[in-house]
């Protein structure tokens, strides 16, 4: 422990949230005394009167932004304006006011979302602005994607110190198990153990199963953002991920033996698979500041099935 969170005061927009909690809670591990978390009762970060207001009562040393308006694909297909609009002005205004408090370092979490649909597989960071991205989540990679643009501009004619981060897909404990708005994975083990509870024989699938999807373990991502947080200072994005890459149909297959599922699984190929794959090339982070996923795969999915069974 370097001591470097020790006497900083630390913003952590969305601490309340999935990944927040697993990042305020290495913050105290890492003797952090002011940890500050701005509730959405208490703020509307998408206002600028509420952004100047939380500014003005918590002042931080440093803000790591995770607050963000998220879903699967089915959430990104039904609000692809509040997922554009909101993201967008969060971020923006965030940054800017940052910028004229003179505040030390502004911590900015992308999305693999802002990747083109068809990016060379393992995603690099150069290749971002390849091409337009998948069309189903696009306003929302796109509306992060800005951000990277504004924290190299800032950079470039301020010197303010923001960097940008591109997490690729979390799991683990405490994730979103809202079938509205949740992810794939918590998605398909509510499904399983929901059959089951319910005694149904079957679960349906969206898709063809043929896409992949890269996923990193939120409590790994956690400690890539701190990391980065502590020991990087530049313009260039860089890749928080796990190197591992997965289709949907043997994650769904995996899901079902963990959980104890035996029914059948039926795809519904009128919906759509999103992007075709997902991995991510995280030879930066490990250059840059030392960032090695340390759950495995199976591990984790064991961890997040005990989780939702106990917490259902």
């Amino acid at each position: 422990m370097s001591g470097y969170f020790e006497n900083r005061r630390i913003c952590v927009t969305g601490g309340a949230g999935f990944l927040g909690s697993y990042v305020t809670e290495k913050l105290h591990k890492r003797g952090c005394k002011n940890i500050l978390v701005p509730t959405i009762e208490e703020y509307d970060l998408v206002k600028l009167e509420d952004i100047k207001r939380m500014y003005d009562k918590i002042q931080p040393d440093v803000v790591i932004h995770l607050a963000a308006v998220v879903g699967g694909i089915g959430a990104n297909r039904e609000h692809p304006g509040e997922f554009f609009y909101k993201n967008l002005m969060m971020g923006v205004q965030l940054i800017e006011e940052a910028r004229l408090r003179g505040i030390g370092k502004f911590v900015a979490i992308g999305t693999v979302c802002a990747y083109p649909k068809f990016t060379p597989v393992p995603f690099k960071e150069e290749d971002i602005w390849n091409g337009y991205p998948e069309e189903t989540n696009a306003p929302y990679g796109l509306a992060k994607k800005m951000l990277l643009v504004q924290s190299q501009a800032y950079r470039a004619e301020y010197g303010f110190n923001s960097i940008f981060l591109l997490p690729v897909n979390l799991y683990g404990p405490r994730d979103n198990f809202n079938p509205a708005s949740s992810h794939v994975i918590p998605a398909l083990i509510k499904k399983c153990i929901d059959a089951i509870d319910q005694g149904r024989d079957y679960i349906e699938c969206w898709g063809t199963g043929a896409a992949s999807r890269e996923f990193i373990y939120a409590e790994d991502a956690a400690e890539g953002i701190l990391l980065a947080t502590e020991f990087y200072n530049d313009s260039e994005a860089v890749n928080i991920g796990s190197g591992f890459e997965i289709t949907i149909k043997d994650l769904v297959e995996k899901i079902v033996k963990l959980t104890g599922f035996t029914g059948q699984i039926r795809w519904d190929t009128s919906q759509p698979d999103g992007q075709p794959r997902r991995c991510l090339d995280t030879t930066k982070a490990k250059k840059y500041f030392g960032l090695e996923a340390k759950t495995s795969f199976d591990e984790g999915l064991k961890k997040t099935i005990e989780w939702y069974k106990q917490n259902k």
